[in-house]
């Protein structure tokens, strides 16, 4: 895959972008049986990519040979159906090591997450990213967000760099995202990719898409896919009566249930998986699983997002 063809695929999607979970056994040992029955179920309910191995999929918590393994099952899953994202993180070192086994078990492209810890300076995480995108012949999509902030100045360098295509958003500064789309274009005339990485993006992609950010990650395809398809394609279509009723039914319920637990960006979609999919397990510490309240109420809240999709004909009668 060369960075060209992935940009294209990205670029005009036909379905939400998908970060599956992993999934772990009764033992906390990966089960690719059961991680492939989820990447599986997610292409053939419409993703338009698979994003293994990355925030929602625990990557912090996974060894190198967890990490490969789980992205090379991602691969066969998906068969060339998708294309394939991989995550890459930490220092620079561990950042490429894990870049080279991405496209060692057959990733398309790499999403790379801001570096470990440190609060680094603009030219050193400059430096870090392109040692990442020089490292393998994968694309590279570049995560802003936590200690990995830039400048527009920085993201037009990003851009001209081989091998970087786009940024995912995760900070939630729509001033700054508006001025580095805007240097952007201004400087780098082109395709260069964004996409919205906010937790629960679906809530915020409507002020996304006004200033030129058309791609966003979905957690809750994870989880509720008809429910994720049906606000991407209203979005598409500009429906606002079924945006709007999924954001005051749906989403928004969703996400104020998220903000009562720290980690349950991760945990309770995986909650959300094992409601009403295969059994992927509990997350890995330091995240913990959600308390039992919390799941009824996501259970509930699930329940009535279904719901609204089943009064949708009724209304565009």
């Amino acid at each position: 895959m060369t960075p060209a063809p992935l940009a294209a695929r990205l670029s005009i999607p036909g379905g939400p972008l998908f970060f599956p979970v992993t999934a772990y056994g009764p033992d906390g040992s990966v089960d690719l049986d059961i991680y492939r029955t989820h990447v599986r179920r997610g292409v053939e309910a419409g993703a338009a990519a698979v994003f293994a191995a990355c925030g929602t999929g625990e990557f912090h918590a996974l060894t190198p040979e967890e990490f490969e393994a789980c992205v090379r099952a991602a691969v066969e899953e998906a068969a060339g159906r998708v294309p394939v994202v991989a995550g890459a993180g930490y220092g620079t070192a561990l950042a490429v090591r894990y870049a080279r086994l991405a496209e060692a078990a057959g990733a398309d492209g790499l999403l790379a997450m801001p570096p470990y810890l440190v609060v680094a300076g603009q030219e050193g995480l400059l430096r870090h990213y392109k040692e990442i995108a020089a490292a393998t012949a994968l694309p590279v999509v570049v995560y802003q967000r936590d200690n990995a902030v830039f400048t527009p100045a920085t993201v037009v360098e990003l851009a001209r760099t081989d091998g970087i295509i786009g940024l995912k958003d995760g900070l939630g500064d729509l001033d700054l995202m508006q001025r580095i789309v805007s240097a952007v274009r201004t400087e780098v005339p082109g395709d260069f990719l964004y996409f919205n990485g906010l937790p629960t993006a679906e809530q915020t992609q409507l002020a996304y898409r006004a200033i030129g950010v058309p791609l966003y990650s979905s957690a809750v395809f994870c989880f509720a896919p008809e429910i994720a398809l049906a606000f991407y394609r209203a979005l598409e279509a500009s429906d606002d009566a079924t945006v709007n009723r999924l954001l005051d039914g749906f989403y928004r319920p969703f996400v104020e249930l998220r903000a009562k637990g720290r980690g349950y960006a991760v945990a309770l979609v995986k909650a959300g998986v094992r409601l009403r999919g295969p059994a992927v397990g509990e997350v890995r510490p330091p995240l913990h699983e959600p308390s039992e309240d919390h799941v009824k109420q996501l259970a509930e809240v699930i329940e009535r997002g279904y719901a609204l999709l089943e009064k949708e004909p009724e209304e565009t009668k």
